[in-house]
This record gives C-alpha cells, sequence and structure tokens, in this order.
C-alpha cells in the first residue's frame, strides 16, 4: 500500500535536533492517555474553544499568567516587579492582573514569596524534551507505556510534534497524539506517520451544534477521522460527555453509527464531564462557562456506553474531562 503520509525529513541525529516547540506543561505517570505508564507533553495553541476545555492555559501560543489567589497574601512585591505595570495592588491588599499587558515574562512570579503566580508557556528544543523523556524510560520498560503529546492541539504545531514523536520511535518509545482532528490534513497526517495511536475526540455530530460548543464546526474534523481511518494508526475515539450539550440519546446513536464507519478503531472512550479546571479559569482571569453543570449520573454514564456497545464497538469510561 502506498503511504499517505507526506515527505519528511528522516531525524537520525536525535540529540542535535534543534527544531523548537512551545509547551505549557508536562505531566509524568499518567495512565488515561495511551497504554501504561506514560509522559504527557502539552503543547501550545489550539484552534477550538470547548465550553469545558481543561486546559484553558494552552490556548494561545504566547505564554500566560496564572494568579492563585488563594494562594495571594496581598503583600504587594509582584506590582513594582512587572515591567509593563500589568500588576496593581488596591488599599485592601487585593491584587489585579491587566492581562491585556501581561507579555508572560515572569519578573512578577519571582518576586511572589507566596507562590501564588505562575506562568505557563516555554519554547524548548527536540533534544530538551527528549532530555526530560528519557527520565521516564524506566517506567515504559515495565507498563508498556510511551509519550503521549497532547494540547492544546499538537498540529498547531506539525514540525516540532513530528520530530519529537520521530525521536521517541527512534528510541523505540510507543508514540500516542491527543487531537481534535481540527486541523489540516497534511499537518495531521505529518504528525501521525510517527504515531503508534492517535486519541481521536468526537464532541459533537451535528456541525452547528459543534460550532456552539467549540467555536468551530465538524466537517474538517470527520473528513480527518475517515481519512485517517485508512491508515495503519491505531484509533482511539474519545467522546466528552457533557450533560445538557452532547449528551442527548439522538446525538450518542448519530456518534456510533459514524465511529462504526472507520476504520482502525480499537476502542471507544466515553470522558465524563467534571469541572476541576474551574480553578485554571480564576487564575487566569477567565470566566468559568459552564458554572452550575454537574457531572452525569451513573444512569446516564451508563446509557451512554450501552447506545455506542450496541454497534458493536469496544466501550470503556476512562479519565474524567473538566
Amino acid at each position: 500500500m502506498t503511504s499517505p503520509y507526506p515527505d519528511s525529513r528522516k531525524n537520525t541525529l536525535w540529540e542535535s535536533n534543534v527544531t523548537t516547540g512551545k509547551v505549557f506543561d508536562v505531566q509524568r505517570y499518567a495512565v488515561h492517555d495511551g497504554p501504561g505508564i506514560r509522559t504527557l507533553i502539552f503543547l501550545m495553541g489550539c484552534p477550538l474553544r470547548c465550553l469545558w476545555c481543561q486546559n484553558p492555559e494552552g490556548w494561545t501560543m504566547q505564554p500566560v499568567l496564572l494568579h492563585y489567589s488563594s494562594r495571594c497574601t496581598g503583600c504587594g512585591e509582584c506590582a513594582p516587579a512587572c515591567p509593563n505595570g500589568a500588576v496593581d495592588v488596591g488599599e485592601t491588599g487585593d491584587v489585579r492582573t491587566d492581562h491585556s499587558r501581561c507579555t508572560g515574562c515572569g519578573q512578577c512570579v519571582s518576586a511572589c514569596p507566596e507562590g501564588a503566580r505562575a506562568v505557563a508557556g516555554k519554547e524548548i528544543t527536540v533534544a530538551m524534551t527528549m532530555h526530560e523523556i528519557r527520565k521516564d524510560m524506566p517506567f515504559y520498560t515495565r507498563s508498556g507505556g510511551g509519550v503521549t503529546l497532547s494540547g492544546g492541539e499538537p498540529c498547531m504545531q506539525p514540525d516540532f510534534a513530528a520530530d519529537v514523536l520521530s525521536s521517541c520511535k527512534g528510541e523505540f518509545i510507543h508514540t500516542a497524539v491527543e487531537t481534535s482532528g481540527y486541523a489540516d490534513t497534511q499537518s495531521l497526517l505529518k504528525v501521525l506517520q510517527h504515531a503508534d495511536r492517535v486519541l481521536y475526540d468526537i464532541k459533537h455530530m451535528d456541525t452547528r451544534e459543534h460550532e456552539r460548543l467549540t467555536g468551530v464546526g465538524n466537517e474538517t474534523i470527520l473528513k480527518n477521522a475517515r481519512y485517517i481511518s485508512n491508515t495503519d494508526v491505531e484509533i482511539v475515539i474519545r467522546i466528552p460527555l457533557i450533560p445538557g450539550y452532547n449528551d442527548s440519546p439522538s446525538n450518542m446513536e448519530a456518534t456510533a453509527r459514524f465511529v462504526k464507519s472507520l476504520d482502525s478503531v480499537i476502542r471507544v472512550d466515553v470522558l465524563p464531564y467534571h469541572s476541576m479546571a474551574r480553578s485554571k479559569y480564576d487564575a487566569l482571569g477567565i470566566e468559568y462557562p459552564l458554572s452550575g453543570v454537574l457531572p452525569p449520573d451513573e444512569e446516564t454514564v451508563n446509557h451512554t456506553v450501552s447506545i455506542i456497545r450496541s454497534q458493536g464497538l469496544n466501550v470503556s469510561v476512562e479519565g474524567l474531562v473538566g
């Protein structure tokens, strides 16, 4: 079979690779994002704005400041440290940050004695990324784990993502990619040519509802799902279960029928909603869009699983989405 993947250079000099990317977090010992114990690399930038997004600090390609008010004592050390005048301390000790003036330089973070401020996002090379990954290799060997690229959306940085995954494959590390599928097809394929598994989100089958919930329609996502189902990469479909938004039986039935039409799908993961990410929104000064929404009850989760399973699909209830 002719490879559907675009040409890309072979990366054999992993240590000298100077391709850079923007990352906002590295999570170790993850167990819900591919087989075994894994290292998650969170890449910056995402074209979607899902109402339930658990990583709002990864929306942009620029570093962002988080202020955890519960740790703040109002000492005021942060304000004079900011070179852009983005931080102001009121008479009562309340600290306000003008995010439109903040550049994420981190000066206020260094000045804060209580650890109430943090910057998410930095630029690193592939070699630096591999240095961090190698620290966890004993866990991969024992558990059958590996590396998963998440985000954000990894396909917004296709060169960096592809080079990290290529370097991992060169060291016999299992690779996976979490993606919304909303990407240029060639960029998606460039990344996935080095992936053993793709964790692919299907959020809603109605494109208008999809746009209301995420900011974009689903045509590109469904098209790319069909395309990659003809490749050799293993596909795990992920369905976030958001009460009152995408949990109707009709939507789940439509989703299950679509997934059934795809090749290479090894499992469907249902991800019940939770609101654990709300503290991030508060720290970023962003209003949390799903205030008052409760996690789905057991009956709803079980009914969703039964609908998907009725299509002959392998289903599990995995790590929660927030």
